[in-house]
């Protein structure tokens, strides 16, 4: 498959910058999928007026390969994103799965993801720690054959690889790149990524995306200039595929609408700089960062919990779960920032969901 071959519509809502929540994973106490309370995540996702999915990744929890998981989880979002009417009615979606593993293993997914009907595969490259640098563009290459990828810069704290501008620049110019995810949670390794684009020559194929959920806000409002061949060229990072988003969805649209629509602005409010603190201190109880990240996915799954839905935190690890002070943050940021949060939306229709 390649990346002309999506539909133009998908494509056209990719470029123009779209909210895509990292879909999490419902679990009951059994640690068995809850697939009634997983289709209605993906149907908050949808009338929350989400641009599309991405399944598979980190924040679906990765070790669903090992329980044989992956296509079951993939085939239900997929369902939900062609069956479910949202709210606003139906409008194109970019559907992203997530990709692992060894050249054979992620190969092999992108074949099933493909045949799901997702549009291109978000590559992880943790599995691949140590390999040299054309051994990871090999990799990419190979898979970018199967399917059309969205390149993804996960930060070293939960399994991520540095990357440098040279394999950002070899990566973009794979012509059946479509995107990149930047999360390295770091703004040197965010430019190495800006930069390499450029230095490419694709930014106008490869759609930027922040998965920085430290710096969301201030990742959509600046623009970015580079020299190239003695001209100044710019982008702009369009949209985000973040974890963050899993939870507050409905709220994210709002914010990107606005971001969108300032864009060209000559200032920015300085409200929105105030807002991409508040922001940061809400992702900071969310993803655990006071443990290292220990709770990333059960901070967001608490939140859900909370809403009603989903019935609890657990995790596919046993061992996984909220760190010790992290509900007590979770509440206190719920509570300074109320208009940062999905309560009343998710309570309006949560009974239409898990219906």
């Amino acid at each position: 498959m390649h990346y002309s071959e999506i539909p133009p519509a998908s494509l056209a809502l990719l470029k123009r910058g779209a909210v895509i929540p990292a879909h999490l994973l419902a679990l009951d106490a059994n640690r068995k999928v809850d697939e009634r309370r997983q289709r209605a995540m993906s149907r908050y996702y949808l009338d929350s007026g989400a641009g599309g999915l991405a399944v598979g990744v980190h924040s679906t929890q990765f070790t669903i390969r090992e329980a044989g998981l992956y296509e079951p989880v993939l085939e239900l979002a997929m369902q939900e994103a062609l069956t479910w009417e949202p709210l606003d009615g139906n409008r194109p979606l970019f559907m992203i799965a997530g990709l692992a593993g060894s050249t054979a293993q992620a190969k092999a997914e992108a074949a099933t993801a493909c045949t799901l009907g997702y549009h291109a595969g978000l590559l992880s490259l943790a599995a691949m720690k140590g390999a040299s640098e054309d051994a990871l563009i090999d990799h990419c290459r190979a898979i970018a054959d199967v399917m059309p990828l969205v390149g993804f810069y996960l930060q070293p704290a939960v399994g991520g690889i540095p990357l440098p501008v040279g394999f950002w620049r070899r990566f973009a110019a794979i012509d059946n790149v479509v995107a990149i995810k930047m999360a390295p949670f770091d703004r040197y390794r965010t430019l190495d990524v800006l930069r390499g684009v450029v230095e490419a020559g694709a930014e106008a194929r490869v759609m930027l995306y922040t998965g920085n959920d430290d710096h969301i806000v201030l990742d959509l409002l600046t623009p970015y200039r580079f020299m190239r061949d003695g001209k100044e060229v710019a982008v702009r990072i369009k949209g985000g595929l973040l974890g963050h988003w899993s939870v507050g969805t409905r709220r994210a649209v709002q914010l990107l609408a606005r971001i969108h629509d300032i864009a060209s602005a000559a200032s920015v409010p300085t409200e929105l700089l105030t807002l991409d603190a508040q922001v940061t201190d809400c992702n900071a109880a969310l993803f655990d960062v006071a443990n290292d990240f220990r709770g990333c996915i059960a901070g967001c799954h608490e939140v859900l919990r909370r809403q009603g839905l989903l019935a609890g935190t657990w995790c596919l690890d046993p061992l996984e779960g909220l760190s010790p002070g992290q509900a007590a943050e979770l509440t206190r940021v719920h509570d300074a920032y109320p208009d940062l949060h999905d309560d009343g939306f998710v309570a309006e229709h949560l009974k239409r969901w898990l219906s």
